[in-house]
């Protein structure tokens, strides 16, 4: 028992103390075995960002991967990177990638062209003996992959997968990783890749390091969409100088963020995949809050193991007075199966509710008042009225102007002048006001216009 309050805030304050002690010790120690695990993992290299997990992948499971172009990629978590490089061998720079990620302790995954490898069989065996994942990349990289027919796509796929495997003292180290050059898909390649049992790369995040641009640029961008994406596969290409130049930044500031660096290998009888759910393959997961998203996907029957149902009798079309219901003709019978009303109950049927009543015909009466005015419509003098045409306007008419003259041009051309225009507007303006006012014109007679114009 503790006498006063100022023993207990005596224990109290020593609690505290020996608490604090023991959480600072416990980092310290956390510390040291993760410092010891980093050397143990990568000696020499305290600070190396490493490999912190290898993910086994069934080819055939998941033919295609890559949320750029395909609705499946790898089941990453929250800050996993997978590095992949193209294009390779190229013995200048590609050296130095390998440098660089040997310094660092990481695995990735290269799609070698069997151009090169050919060419360089010696960098393909450098990868296998660093551990790294090699795939294929096609024989002479042709950017036409989307207009090959399978056997075409084949081909190229099968020449370039021959070299690399020849340069392996191992051929089996050869992995079924495929990728497209650049990434241009199409049917042909991804049917013959999947009649192979090939898995086809594309990619989740470019670092555009095949373009002109500064190695700082291929760092801003590497490390802007993973940001933006929080994970996923990068592409990069270890022929190029740019990418020497940016991949130890790449890989400090992904240590920096807290990112990870996962390998992926092939499954194989003695390695088999490893346990993933359905949706984590997926590019766009479906969210646990939306109810259609988890609504259970129908299962696939088997109809050739179910039951037959029973064909149905003769007597399932009896007539309710025993004789078949004959199919020549049906309308008839079907009259005297048909279940008739009780006489009795249709008379215990109250009137007011079998009879509807009539409606009003108020109902459909719409009053006058509401009817708007037909108003006649108005009429003026000058649509009755047909005006009487005069001798004197056929004689205005026909007979050229008063003002009109003729003038030769100097070369012996004749043109008219007309400068009575004008005139002939005023009159005919005058005459149609003159018709308006309702003028009294004198008529002439059809036999006369007839002589008039002879």
């Amino acid at each position: 028992m503790v006498g006063n309050g100022l023993d207990f805030v005596r224990i109290g304050s020593s609690t505290a103390s020996r608490l604090a002690l023991l959480s600072a010790f416990c980092l310290l120690f956390a510390g040291s075995i993760a410092k010891a695990d980093s050397d143990a993992n990568c000696p020499g290299h305290p600070d190396a960002l490493g490999t912190s997990r290898t993910l086994v992948v069934d080819p055939k499971a998941h033919p295609r991967i890559g949320s750029m172009q395909y609705p499946e990629t790898l089941p990453l978590r929250d800050h996993e990177v997978v590095l992949t490089f193209d294009d390779g061998p190229i013995p200048k720079n590609s050296n130095q990638v390998l440098q660089i990620l040997a310094d660092q302790c990481i695995k990735a995954t290269f799609f070698e062209v069997g151009e090169q490898a050919k060419e360089n069989p010696d960098g393909i065996r450098k990868l296998v003996a660093a551990g790294h994942t090699v795939g294929s990349h096609s024989y002479k990289h042709p950017l036409n992959f989307n207009k090959k027919s399978p056997a075409q796509a084949g081909q190229e796929i099968e020449a370039g997968i021959a070299p690399i495997k020849a340069a392996m003292t191992d051929p089996s180290a050869m992995s079924p990783f495929f990728r497209i050059p650049g990434l241009m898909r199409g049917e042909g390649v991804e049917e013959y890749a999947a009649s192979q049992g090939l898995q086809i790369w594309s990619t989740d995040e470019l670092a555009d390091d095949w373009h002109r641009i500064s190695s700082q640029k291929v760092y801003e961008l590497a490390i802007q969409r993973l940001e933006a994406a929080h994970k996923g596969i990068l592409l990069l290409h270890d022929i190029q100088a740019r990418t020497v130049g940016a991949l130890p930044k790449i890989l400090h500031e992904l240590k920096v963020r807290g990112y990870s660096i996962v390998h992926v290998v092939p499954a194989t009888p003695d390695l088999p995949p490893t346990p993933t759910e359905p949706e984590q393959w997926l590019t766009h997961r479906p969210s646990l809050e939306v109810a259609y998203s988890r609504w259970p996907k129908l299962p696939n029957f088997v109809f050739d193991e179910t039951e037959s149902l029973p064909a149905p009798a003769l007597s399932d079309f009896d007539r309710p007075d025993g004789s078949i219901l004959l199919s020549a003709e049906p309308f008839e019978h079907a009259k005297a199966a048909w279940p008739h009303l009780d006489p009795v109950a249709a008379q215990t049927v109250e009137p007011s509710s079998a009879i509807l009543p009539v409606p009003a015909g108020n109902l459909f009466a719409r009053p006058e008042k509401d009817r708007a005015a037909l108003q006649p419509f108005p009429m003026q003098p000058h649509h009755f009225d047909i005006p009487v045409v005069t001798a004197e306007d056929v004689a205005a008419a026909e007979s050229p102007p008063p003002a009109a003259r003729v003038a030769r041009g100097s070369r012996g051309r004749f043109r008219v002048a007309h400068a009575g225009r004008q005139t002939r507007h005023a009159a005919h303006s005058e005459k149609s006001a003159r018709a308006e006012r309702g003028a009294p014109k004198a008529r002439v007679r059809v036999a006369s216009l007839k002589k008039h114009v002879r």
